[in-house]
């Protein structure tokens, strides 16, 4: 059983990619800006970076959709609480059957949805997005290629070929028909935040409850995890944040 299933979701986490506040406000509002009047997010988790772009472009309307019912509730909830309610519509199921175009679209970290590889994912993203538009599109990739005993600390089977860098990964959305207009990707700090964040739940509840017949189960889950970031895939992985447009 997973830690989420005993534990319950990260709370702490505002974003489930490794960004500040500073760092999605300034995103929302450059995307805003384009003067969008819809706007997707596929693999949406909560859509919390959408739902900030609709707070900016209050013409917009948005369109999320994800495969956690509780990711969903989330979303749905913050939209009412900040008045977005009937301007979004959050969509249980996969992002491929439920693809429709819009003047911004946004793939943070799931590219995995759309393909088997990045190639393949930018492909399918490139005419859902309007002549004009843009696409928020945020990948892993290597920093540095890793030397073999960090690999060998990761997650298991982790091979250098997993990854690219992200020059490699820029000119994949050259070459899908994109124009990079803003290159970016998360920090040391942004990446320790993430980290800490995604697991502090857990961690809070093993402290109160260290004699649960589940504790050894959790402990050692999240020790495991602590062990692939810290000894593994530290200042080696990379999150890109690629603002991409289209010809109008």
């Amino acid at each position: 059983m997973a830690v989420e299933e005993i534990v319950g979701p990260a709370t702490h986490m505002v974003f489930h990619s490794p960004m500040t506040e500073e760092r999605a406000n300034r995103i929302a509002a450059d995307l805003a800006a384009t003067g969008p009047a819809t706007v997707a997010d596929y693999a949406c988790g909560w859509g919390e970076l959408m739902l900030r772009i609709l707070a900016r472009a209050p013409s917009a309307r948005g369109f999320g959709v994800d495969m956690s019912e509780r990711d969903l509730a989330r979303g749905r909830a913050n939209a009412q609480a900040r008045g977005l309610g009937d301007r979004v519509e959050f969509v249980d199921g996969p992002a491929k059957e439920h693809t429709r175009s819009a003047d911004v679209v946004i793939n943070c970290g799931a590219w995995q949805v759309f393909g088997r590889t990045v190639t393949q994912s930018l492909e399918v993203l490139r005419p859902l997005v309007n002549p004009g538009g843009r696409l928020f599109f945020g990948v892993e990739h290597w920093e540095t290629v890793p030397p073999p005993e960090r690999l060998a600390a990761m997650w298991p089977g982790t091979t250098a070929q997993r990854y690219e860098l992200l020059p490699d990964l820029v000119d994949h959305a050259v070459a899908a028909g994109f124009r990079p207009l803003r290159i970016e990707s998360s920090t040391r700090s942004e990446w320790d935040d993430y980290e800490s964040l995604e697991t502090s739940d857990a961690e809070e509840w093993l402290l109160a409850h260290p004699d649960h017949p589940d504790a050894e189960a959790v402990r050692d889950e999240l020790d495991t995890k602590r062990s692939i970031w810290l000894r593994g895939h530290r200042d080696y992985f990379g999150f890109s944040m690629l603002t991409l447009g289209v010809p109008g």
